[in-house]
């Protein structure tokens, strides 16, 4: 099943520098990770932005995802990311796959170079970028990532693979352009003022996100909720009826009993994705 998280650009919004805002950023990137989340989507959310936004977010999140055989080739240096060190590790499941697997592990590389012969070099995270045959149907160029499944390192077998890469996807869209999308799943909106998650709600939800094949789950940012952003009265949010606003299917508290005047974002990821992606 596909998960969409969706997140704003004033996420960072209250963190005093940049060093506090990439840390911050690198507990939203775990919490995806964590919860096999396909794509991390940063929708903007202008009025709430302090000194950061959606681009240098963006940056962030997306140097997090890289693996680290690769952001030296990928990134470089920038300024967004100057205190990238600071990053807890993402740690991709499919990407630290232990030799003695029996299953191939499957990692993302980068074309270095093309060659002739249907051939290319790949940066996999192998000591050196090794020589692979590009699968039929593919047209690979310098630059481009790809999946590459390794079944063995000594000596090395490994093939590309028309397949998802490992991890998840970070990108920049509007909130009603992302949950207007054929395979959204259930558009879920995370408030305080939300229907409060029980159990029973909990049951039936699973069984309705199996169904749609997914689900899209919404943040706001500390201090700046989903209703203020969209201009909504906090007291309508429960009467709103369905596709109300940007297009919702329902508004969630996922954390019924909250006992801090505010939770930050990464806090509520991991509070709400944890039952949210229980199965049944």
């Amino acid at each position: 099943m596909k998960l969409s998280v969706l997140v704003p650009s004033s996420l960072v919004r209250e963190a005093e520098d940049k060093r506090e805002a990439t840390r911050k950023l690198g507990y939203v990137a775990r919490a995806a990770a964590v919860f096999r989340a396909n794509e991390l989507v940063v929708f903007p959310d202008e009025d709430g932005e302090n000194k950061w936004g959606g681009e240098f977010v963006e940056t962030v999140l997306r140097y997090a995802a890289t693996p680290p055989y690769l952001r030296k080739e990928v990134w470089g240096k920038r300024d967004e990311l100057r205190y990238a060190g600071i990053l807890p590790p993402v740690l991709v499941a499919s990407t630290t796959a232990d030799d003695s697997d029996e299953s191939p592990a499957l990692r993302e590389g980068i074309v270095t170079e093309v060659g002739p012969d249907d051939r290319v070099r790949v940066n996999c995270g192998m000591q050196h970028p090794i020589s692979l045959f590009v699968p039929p149907g593919m047209d690979l160029t310098e630059g481009e990532r790809v999946a590459v499944r390794i079944s063995s390192r000594e000596p090395v077998r490994a093939r590309i693979v028309d397949e998802p890469r490992p991890g998840f996807d970070v990108s920049r869209m509007d909130l009603t352009e992302a949950l207007g999308r054929p395979d959204a799943g259930v558009r879920i909106a995370t408030s305080r003022y939300g229907e409060p998650l029980s159990v029973p709600t909990l049951g039936d939800l699973t069984a309705r996100i199996t169904d749609a094949g997914g689900m899209t789950v919404v943040f706001g940012s500390p201090g700046r909720g989903l209703p203020d952003m969209l201009g909504m009265p906090p007291e309508d949010v429960a009467d709103v009826e369905p596709s109300v606003g940007p297009g919702f299917d329902l508004w969630l508290n996922t954390i019924p009993r909250q006992g801090s005047e505010v939770v930050r974002t990464e806090e509520a990821m991991f509070a709400s994705l944890a039952s949210l992606t229980l199965t049944e």
